[in-house]
């Protein structure tokens, strides 16, 4: 991992999501929207539906439907454990790596 990226691990009950290098991640919280920068203090929170934002590295946008579960940052290492989850254009079953 860079010196100024995060590590995103994205997970659903039944499946694995999506892991990857990102320069953010916003996504949005029982408390409400909450971005991610590298740096950032430990957080855990409960996770709310909505869509999971994540700028990676590369320049491209992931977005993810999120439902319910939480999101924990430490070291730069952003999990995000959802209820269900699925990447934007793919169906709730369908798995993706």
């Amino acid at each position: 991992m860079a010196e100024h990226e995060l590590e995103v691990e994205i997970v659903a009950e039944d499946r694995f999501v999506w892991s990857g290098p990102a320069q953010s991640v916003s996504a949005r919280t029982a408390e409400g929207e909450i971005g991610i920068l590298p740096g950032h203090t430990p957080l855990l929170a409960v996770l709310g539906d909505g869509d999971v934002v994540v700028q990676q590295t590369n320049g491209q946008t992931l977005t993810a439907h999120a439902e319910g579960g939480f999101f924990s940052v430490d070291n730069d290492r952003v999990v995000i454990v959802a209820g269900a989850a699925s990447l934007e254009g793919e169906s709730a079953g369908q798995g993706a790596a």
